[in-house]
């Protein structure tokens, strides 16, 4: 048979960015045939050598645009001229995935070494001499600290979620690690052998003025078109629902029944929390799963293969899932608790809408956590619809329910700007009625609630 029959076609729009032929066999066989906005402007431009700072909405495939030019350069046999540094890892899996699937027609080889894992495994797959090293930071230092692993051959460090990597909780071992780099210090870019890319969703001015301490001038920023502006796609629509907290779980259940989503992420912020909701959901007859840091690590690594395999319907989880998960097929998702940090709800959002499909989120928001919503439009730029499900009443709390005080109130159901609860026995005025969910969906996952009395 000849070639173009065991083929399939080269992408020749990757190859006009300057990609060579095996990692263009790569990416035929991944079906990759346009490169998004970021590829686009990351891969050439990091063929050239230069430092990057890359920003692009999630789900655009950033992954791919910094791990093909690292492809492209890397010498075979040559141990660890790469560092790939990520903040969970959930995401350190799915990118040695991604970068594997990729390198399939050259001879560069990727691992993981993470937390939680046995570090005798690990190291038997760096005894094999990697060309690429992803990793999360405390792994990776004490790798480093043991002698298991050296930097002297880095060419590429790559910094993925930069914005979560330089945060307070990584800022120090990110130093460590960038210091130990041959022939420069953590501040000093004198002498630098090496390439720097950092990306992510979303980058603050600090975050900014951090990583250029670590990279050498002039550093080339490039922002994929709308990532500035808004962050989050622009195919997901986002709504926001009022709900008292005696309500939530009500109010998921009916949503799941109105909706009926293929496949759902729901995100709690607490590990307990996680826990409770999924075995409620379990106990309702959805076949869901939890992913949070309470489990061991071979727990959670099969349950991103059953994700991966659409083995189950829903997963409930923490942020710690909130930047490893890239599934295709997650078309819903719900934050039953709205996240206190809003570039943590970009980066929730961000796993459905993946690569240009579409997909929907909903945010419970609290009667005193209107200013935590007001945050996160500002941050994405955007209103959010407050909406309600069409003959939804709220219930009176339980006997033995304690309220938590009292806060800001949210805004009425057309969008207007947050307000103070007012105090008991006083007459608020009426809003105009906030929009209600409408259409049909395929009979999947809300088929499993029995059908509300009307």
């Amino acid at each position: 048979m000849s070639d173009k029959t065991d083929h399939p076609p080269l992408p020749q729009a990757f190859a006009d960015l300057g990609v060579r032929t095996s990692v263009l066999r790569g990416l035929a066989d991944a079906q990759f045939s346009e490169p998004s906005e970021i590829q686009k402007l990351l891969i050439p431009k990091a063929l050239t050598g230069v430092d990057l700072l890359g920003q692009a909405r999630t789900g655009t495939g950033k992954t791919a645009a910094f791990g093909i030019p690292i492809l492209q350069m890397a010498e075979k046999g040559i141990p660890v001229q790469a560092l790939i540094m990520v903040p969970t890892r959930e995401l350190a899996v799915q990118v040695v995935e991604e970068l594997r699937r990729l390198a399939k027609h050259t001879p560069i080889r990727a691992v993981s070494v993470v937390g939680g894992q046995r570090i005798t495994a690990q190291v038997k797959e760096l005894s094999h001499n990697p060309e690429i090293v992803v990793g999360t930071p405390g792994r990776v230092i004490d790798l480093l600290d043991r002698r298991l692993m050296n930097l002297d051959n880095i060419r590429f460090v790559v910094l993925d979620e930069v914005d979560r990597m330089l945060d307070i909780g990584f800022r120090d071992d990110i130093r460590n690690i960038l210091s130990r780099l041959k022939g420069r210090s953590a501040t000093d870019a004198e002498g630098q052998s090496h390439q720097t890319v950092f990306v992510s969703a979303t980058i603050s001015e600090e975050i900014e003025r951090l990583a250029r301490k670590y990279m050498r001038e002039p550093v080339e920023k490039l922002v994929a078109p709308g990532a500035d502006e808004k962050p989050t796609v622009d195919k997901i629509e986002q709504f926001a629902l009022v709900v008292d907290p005696w309500d939530k779980y009500r109010l998921l259940k009916r949503l799941v029944e109105d909706e009926k989503p293929e496949m759902a992420i729901v995100f709690t912020r607490t590990k307990h929390a996680a826990e409770h909701l999924a075995k409620s959901l379990t106990h309702d007859g959805i076949n869901c799963r939890e992913i949070h840091g309470n489990l061991k690590q071979t727990k959670r690594d099969s349950v991103m293969k059953g994700l991966r395999a659409h083995k189950f319907e829903m997963l409930v989880a923490t942020d710690l899932a909130s930047r490893g998960i890239d599934v295709a097929g997650i078309t819903h998702i719900f934050n039953f608790d709205i996240p206190e940090d809003p570039e943590v709800y970009v980066h929730r959002i961000g796993r459905t809408a993946r690569m240009g499909r579409e997909g929907r989120a909903f945010t419970f928001v609290m009667r005193d956590q209107g200013e935590m919503l007001t945050k996160i439009e500002n941050l994405i730029n955007m209103e959010i619809t407050v909406m309600k499900p069409e003959g939804w009443e709220p219930r009176p709390p339980r006997p033995d329910f304690v309220p938590k005080g009292s806060g800001p109130g949210v805004r009425d159901g057309m969008g207007g700007p947050a307000r103070t609860a007012k105090p008991a026995g006083t007459t608020a005025p009426t809003p105009p009625p906030p929009q209600t969910i409408s259409g049909t969906r395929k009979a999947t996952l809300g088929s499993k609630f029995k059908t509300r009395r009307r």
